[in-house]
């Protein structure tokens, strides 16, 4: 566990904070958040992928400031941004969920509870307007529990993550024989100490927690089931197929997450950045695309935003911060270098963002 006592050194992009979190967190936790599956050729990709897109800025566009506030299922945002859903965040700082959710509020972005949340769904609701990412269950009552406690909590929407039959084999995680430590666990489920806290040489202890807690065979009759189970706004998360999107969109699905894990699923996957475009061509009109996996500036926003997203979903970055004690300069510096890219582009709002021209380099 990090020294939440270390001072933060300044920072001056949101990537920064990587290297300075690599100060104070232990090797194989660093590892853990940084890490993605296989030869972590996916996790390259989306990097490359997204420094390939190129903007052509409009200029004398009259344009004296840029204003990246806009609206994400229904509700106002500071800007086009969305917390990731991510586990365990006591990992890399005692207050973990609820200070990155503290944070997020302030800066009027909706933050995701992760299913495996080190802190109670219901206590990081208290602090933020949230959403909530449910991982598929063996346990269907357990589903319609967290469904009920999201609800319950006020929850804005529902994530339902469909990429995760099996955790991708996660090698940093393996070679380390990587296990939560006492004090951190899945506050949401029954029996939060698990599989997850029993280190075996050679095995990630995380994997082998969700390969006894997750469903591999959910389909898209479980989808269904699951509209029909609540009111939230619905949306699916970690795809990657136009055909996918356009089924969830005949389920009923409010929103698509292109997503592939932020590389830590299916290894030679494809970047989430170019999986974008076609997902918008085909159901674009009839709900909001978001785009998961590599942001690390306000640029790679933009350059979501220019290619069809209606909002971006930040991850590592956020918790790089977070453990430097640093979230709300990680989202100062984030709406900053949007709103600098936006006014540099000629573009004085997100709508305006979409008349951008977009390339390769």
């Amino acid at each position: 566990m990090p020294d939440p006592q270390v001072p933060s050194p300044a920072a001056v992009s949101v990537a920064d904070f990587e290297g300075l979190a690599a100060r104070v967190l232990p090797a194989a936790t660093r590892e853990f958040v940084a890490g993605g599956s296989g030869s972590e050729t996916t996790l390259r990709l989306n990097r490359a992928a997204l420094d390939s897109v190129t903007l052509v800025p409009r200029v004398l566009a009259g344009v004296e400031a840029a204003d990246p506030a806009c609206r994400l299922v229904g509700a106002a945002a500071g800007m086009p941004v969305v917390v990731a859903p991510m586990a365990y965040q006591r990992l890399v700082h005692p207050d973990g969920e609820l200070a990155l959710a503290r944070a997020a509020a302030a800066a009027g972005v909706p933050y995701v509870i992760s299913t495996l949340s080190s802190y109670p769904l219901e206590e990081i609701a208290k602090v933020a307007p949230s959403w909530f990412q449910l991982y598929w269950l063996r346990d269907r009552a357990m589903i319609e529990s967290l469904v009920d406690r999201a609800e319950e909590s006020g929850c804005g929407a529902l994530m339902v993550t469909v990429d995760v039959p099996v955790m991708g084999r996660r090698l940093r995680d393996v070679r380390n024989a990587f296990a939560l430590p006492p004090d951190v666990g899945a506050a949401n489920l029954v029996g939060a100490r698990t599989e997850a806290h029993t280190g075996v040489p050679g095995l990630s202890a995380v994997a082998a927690h969700t390969a006894s807690a997750f469903e591999p065979a959910v389909s898209w009759r479980d989808l269904e089931w699951l509209k029909s189970r609540t009111d939230l706004p619905l949306l699916v998360k970690g795809v990657l197929d136009p055909r996918d999107a356009v089924k969830a969109v005949q389920i009923g699905a409010d929103g698509i997450v292109v997503s592939n894990h932020g590389g830590r699923q299916l290894d030679g996957a494809v970047a989430s950045i170019n999986a974008l475009p076609p997902i918008v061509d085909a159901v674009g009109k009839e709900c909001s695309v978001l785009l998961d996996s590599g942001i690390r500036s306000g640029t790679d926003v933009l350059r979501a935003l220019a290619l069809g997203a209606s909002a971006v979903l930040v991850g590592r970055p956020l918790l790089w911060a977070l453990a430097v004690d640093a979230c709300g300069n990680a989202f100062d510096l984030l709406r900053r270098e949007l709103a600098d890219a936006m006014l540099l582009a000629g573009c004085a709002n997100v709508a305006a963002v979409a008349r951008l021209t977009t390339g390769r380099a």
